[in-house]
């Protein structure tokens, strides 16, 4: 029969919360839960794991012999666990022989300071074993003080008050920081041990740390009496008491950083642009684009219409003037039909505003990399928008281009209100390219609605294409493959 897996879990401090993700699923998964209690019969760990556990699991409780009392065993106190772990190992490895998973829970972290380590040594060299860690007694008290245990060079020392009283006192003077566990009858030793080396004053006492009955107190206010067994005194890291002041106002530095957006969504984001969007504090842009940027409350959105490239520029570099760190975000990479030109141009009025670019993946590249390799070999990139410049400079270098055998990467082929441009575009093409040229049309490449296709120069149709569409134009050499696939060879004959 196929042995079982032991687990030896770490709970954290006490919060049902604090319990990792992987503890918990393995409290549910187990088939056995083994837990440790005094006398009394009460355990912390199980009333910790209760809310992952199930009611058809076994359960294994693990009652101390002894905790603090006089014993009668001939090997005294330790003769009397080593028993008892020997006897706890014997019954569990019992499951694990029948082919049981048996989770063995523990407060804190199983190796530290715990009950779990005796049974570990006892049976992780003939099972199947994994320890899971949990957040310690330590790192909560710390976190429930709110004062760092440890910075920059400092030494954190872990001591238990079964120490005796000089060797306490002798490790406390050396150290900059301290935890002392296992408190309880220890208490008033302890304390002294601060005071004679003279930390008591910054020493703190932690109860229960995260449980419903916490409890935070300077320790030399504490009272002996009342002092339970889970409790720890912390000396916190001494760089806590000193405060970082409020640093003078300073008028900040501003800039403007145009930042390439890529085609689509975050997976097509740079980490040089994500970087420069994270320290922006004002983000400028056509709205569409700006609205591609996860919000921020720290920072001011600036929407604008996508006709105003000359304002938005003067208007990010007056932002940036007066400090603000600008990011003007462009759609693909922003110095391909963007806004980097426009911000450039009117930056020769702004001569003290450092600006830099943020390249971007564009369009075309996007496009391409969905059919294959079109742009393999030489090509160009021409906008078919005759707003900025005449339609004759635009078919001029349509003409240019394909008497070169250049492939095309077109952008801006047509909008509601450029409607005949791409139609003329063809038919100039086609004086100098066979009827068969592999055209690609890419929509809205690594969005949701993302269609790709593959047509001829002869059978594109203009209706098919808008303003969300990026066209590309092979050369004599492109070629489509029997999978579909376009490529131009980098050789050219």
């Amino acid at each position: 029969m196929v042995k079982g897996r032991l687990y030896g879990v770490g709970l954290g401090p006490g919060d049902p919360e604090l319990v990792t993700v992987k503890t918990a699923r393995l409290i549910g998964e187990a088939d056995v839960i083994a837990y440790h209690a005094a006398r009394h019969g009460r355990s912390i760990a199980r009333s910790i794991a209760l809310p992952y556990m199930r009611a058809d699991q076994i359960e294994e409780l693990l009652l101390y012999p002894l905790t603090t009392e006089t014993t009668d065993h001939p090997g005294g106190y330790q003769g009397a666990l080593d028993d008892f772990y020997a006897d706890c190992a014997q019954r569990l490895a019992a499951h694990l022989d029948a082919g049981r998973t048996v989770v063995v829970l523990a407060e804190g972290d199983p190796l530290f300071y715990g009950s779990y380590m005796h049974l570990h040594k006892r049976l992780a060299h003939r099972y199947e074993t994994e320890v899971v860690p949990g957040v310690t007694s330590v790192s909560a008290a710390s976190a429930v003080l709110g004062r760092p245990l440890v910075e920059r060079d400092e030494v954190l020392t872990v001591l238990p008050g079964t120490l005796p009283a000089d060797a306490l006192a002798d490790r406390l003077r050396e150290t900059d920081s301290a935890a002392v566990l296992k408190l309880g009858r220890t208490f008033e030793k302890v304390r002294d041990a601060l005071a004679e080396a003279g930390r008591l004053d910054d020493a703190w006492y932690v109860e229960r740390a995260t449980m419903g009955a916490e409890r935070v107190a300077p320790l030399k206010d504490v009272d002996p009496g009342g002092v339970p067994y889970f409790s720890l005194a912390l000396l916190a890291s001494p760089a806590e008491r000193t405060f970082v002041p409020e640093p003078p106002a300073v008028r900040q530095s501003g800039e403007v950083a145009v930042v390439g957006l890529g085609p689509a969504g975050r997976p097509w984001l740079t980490p040089e642009a994500q970087e420069a969007l994270a320290a922006a504090t004002d983000l400028v842009g056509y709205g569409p684009y700006v609205d591609r940027v996860a919000p921020n409350p720290r920072q001011r959105r600036h929407r604008t219409d996508n006709r105003v490239e000359a304002e938005r520029a003067r208007h990010a570099l007056e932002l940036a003037r007066d400090g603000a760190r600008v990011a003007v975000v462009s759609s693909g990479d922003p110095g391909v039909f963007a806004m980097a030109s426009a911000v450039m141009e009117a930056a020769a009025d702004f001569p003290d505003v450092p600006v830099r670019i943020v390249p971007g993946l564009t369009a075309a590249q996007a496009v391409a990399s969905r059919v294959g390799a079109p742009l393999g070999h030489d090509y160009c990139v021409v906008s078919l928008s005759d707003l900025l410049k005449p339609w004759e400079v635009v078919a001029a270098r349509l003409a240019a281009a394909a008497g070169a055998d250049l492939v095309l990467a077109i952008y801006n082929p047509a909008s509601r209100s450029r409607t005949w441009q791409l139609a003329a575009a063809r038919d100039l093409l086609l004086e100098h390219r066979d009827a068969a040229t592999p055209v690609v049309i890419g929509r809205d490449v690594g969005g949701e609605r993302e269609s790709v296709t593959v047509t001829t120069l002869g059978e594109l149709d203009p209706g098919q294409v808008d303003m969300r569409c990026l066209l590309i134009v092979g050369s004599s050499t492109t070629r489509i493959t029997d999978r579909g696939l376009v490529y131009t060879p980098r050789r050219y004959p």
